[in-house]
């Protein structure tokens, strides 16, 4: 993994961009991950409320965001990374907490579908790609409703380090986000704004910010 970010990565990402000067390094990732159009993107009040008050060890995540597509459909994402310990039980249990963390919204937004996306540093499915898209289906005797849970997995050490070329945005985001290779690293910083932006972020956190 980056080791700009390797120690307590949901922490220090959510220091890093939760705020509106850099909400668009995540409109630029959750666009690029789920393959969307964002019009409007506003971040949950819920992590703000709370950061003063939050242990750096807890694990919140690192956004949660409500967006408007090009399609005019509204989603709730939570993105946040994942360790190797109960990997099943913190897929699910992250997704609830990011849907249910709707009814915080001060202007009484109808409750809308929820996706995260969730970042491994290790391999846990048997599947050879490294980005991963589980839906699971809700049945019922009145027919299968239409909020389908969707929680995408990115597991970096997936990455096909071996070609040595980035062929698209989401390439450059997983080979920056997985970060062992320099050469790959230096392109997508190089190649792509909002990458270099989170870049300099990084350095700067590390330069002027101490861990709590």
């Amino acid at each position: 993994m980056n080791s700009k970010f390797v120690s307590k990565s949901n922490y220090v990402l959510r220091k890093v961009l939760n705020n509106q000067e850099n909400l668009d390094v995540i409109k630029d990732f959750i666009e690029t991950i789920l393959k969307i159009e964002i019009d409007e993107i506003i971040l949950h009040p819920y992590l703000q409320k709370l950061s003063n008050y939050l242990p750096s060890e807890e694990n919140f995540g690192i956004a949660d965001v409500r967006i408007k597509t090009k399609d005019k459909e509204e989603l709730n994402v939570g993105i946040q990374f994942i360790d190797g310990y109960y990997v099943q039980n913190k897929l699910l249990l992250y997704y609830a907490q990011i849907h249910a963390n709707q009814l915080e919204y001060d202007n009484q937004n109808d409750i809308v579908r929820t996706i995260t996306i969730n970042i491994l540093d290790f391999n846990y499915f048997s599947s050879k790609e490294y980005h991963k898209v589980i839906r699971i289906k809700e049945n019922s005797k009145y027919g299968e409703l239409p909020e389908d849970i969707e929680l995408h997995t990115i597991e970096l050490r997936k990455f096909n380090k071996n070609k040595k070329v980035i062929e698209n945005k989401e390439d450059a985001w997983i080979a920056y986000l997985e970060g062992s290779d320099s050469e790959l690293k230096k392109y997508a910083v190089e190649k792509f704004d909002k990458i270099k932006k989170i870049d300099d972020l990084l350095d700067n956190y590390w330069k002027n910010e101490k861990m709590e």
